[in-house]
C-alpha cells in the first residue's frame, strides 16, 4: 500500500493514480494526512477490504510530505561505516548519534530551497521509517510491526551553522526551511521483498555523488526503533532518518557543496525520488 498527501489531502496511490480517502471512506477517515497514523491498523484493515473509486492522475509537484506534521523527529548519524570514516569517526556502538530536525524543516517531494547566505550547504540521501504503532522498550524482532511505512529522505546540512561554536548545532544546522524533504509518499514494508536492504543513490545535476544499500546500516531499522524505544516512546506518525551512507560533500577533497541552480535527486529503490533546485 502507498499513501500520499496530495494537496494536503490524504490519498491512496493505486495504480500510479490518487484515491482521495476521506471521499472513498465517506467520511470514516479524515482528509488530514498526519491524522491517519493514529489511526493506522484500523485504517489498514479498511484500505484492505475497501471497494476504491478509479483514481485520478496528479503532478508530483502537488505532493506534501507524507507525514507533515510528526511530534517527533529523530535523525541518526554516522550509521554507515563508509560515511563515518569519510567524517573522521569511528563507527557508533551501543547507541548512534542522535539529533533532530524541526518540523517546520519539512516539505514533499518535488521542492525549491532557498540556500543560507554564506553556508556550506550539503547532501545526504536517507531511507525515512515511519511509526504507525506506539513502541516503547520494542523488542529488535518485533520492530517491524511499529512501522507504518517507509519513504525517501534528505538530510540537507548546512554544515558551517552545524558546526558552529564549542558544541556542534546538529539540529539547527540541519532545519532550515526544505531541509527535510520527505515523499514521494509512504510505502508499507509488506511491498517490499526485503524491507532491510534497499538501494539508496543520490545524484547532484545528473552526477551520482552516493550510492548505498540499507543492508549496510550499522543500526538497522529495528535495532534503531529497540534502542530508541528503551529510552523514550516513538509515537505513531513519528519519522525517523536511518543515516546516509558515504559521498557526501564534506567528505570530498576538495570538499563540495550545493550552489544556486543546483538539482539534487535522491532515490530508494522500491519507493520513488525527491528533486530539490536550489535558490539563492
Amino acid at each position: 500500500m502507498r499513501i500520499a498527501n496530495l494537496s494536503g489531502r490524504l490519498v491512496l496511490v493505486v495504480d500510479g493514480r490518487a484515491v482521495d480517502v476521506e471521499h472513498a471512506s465517506d467520511g470514516r477517515f479524515s482528509a488530514d494526512p498526519q491524522a491517519v497514523y493514529e489511526r493506522w491498523e484500523e485504517f489498514r484493515s479498511w484500505a484492505a477490504a475497501a471497494d476504491l473509486p478509479a483514481g485520478t492522475a496528479f503532478e508530483s509537484a502537488d505532493l506534501g510530505s507524507p507525514v507533515p506534521a510528526p511530534r517527533q523527529v529523530l535523525a541518526i548519524g554516522l550509521n554507515y561505516r563508509d560515511h563515518a570514516a569519510e567524517s573522521g569517526f569511528g563507527a557508533p556502538e551501543g547507541l548512534p548519534p542522535v539529533f533532530t530536525k524541526f518540523a517546520t524543516s519539512i516539505t514533499g517531494p518535488v521542492t525549491e530551497v532557498r540556500l543560507p547566505a554564506d553556508g556550506h550547504t550539503d547532501w545526504e540521501v536517507e531511507l525515512v521509517a515511519v511509526i504507525g504503532r506506539r513502541a516503547e522498550g520494542v523488542l529488535e524482532a518485533d520492530a517491524w510491526a511499529h512501522v507504518a511505512g517507509l519513504a525517501v529522505g534528505q538530510d540537507i546540512s548546512e554544515r558551517v551553522a552545524q558546526l558552529a561554536g564549542p558544541a556542534p548545532q546538529f539540529s539547527l544546522g540541519k532545519s532550515y526551511p526544505g531541509f527535510a524533504p520527505i515523499g514521494p509518499w509512504l510505502v508499507t514494508p509488506d511491498e517490499f521483498d526485503n524491507p532491510d536492504d534497499l538501494e539508496l543513490r543520490c545524484a547532484v545535476n545528473g552526477e551520482e555523488v552516493q550510492k548505498g544499500r540499507t543492508r549496510d546500516l550499522i543500526f538497522s531499522v529495528p535495532a534503531l526503533i529497540s534502542r530508541l524505544s528503551a529510552v523514550l516512546p516513538l509515537l505513531p506518525g513519528d519519522v525517523i532518518f536511518t543515516g546516509t551512507p558515504a559521498g557526501v560533500g564534506l567528505g570530498r577533497d576538495p570538499q563540495r557543496f550545493l550552489a544556486a541552480g543546483d538539482e539534487l535527486v535522491s532515490t530508494v529503490e522500491g519507493i520513488g525520488e525527491l528533486r530539490q533546485t536550489f535558490l539563492a
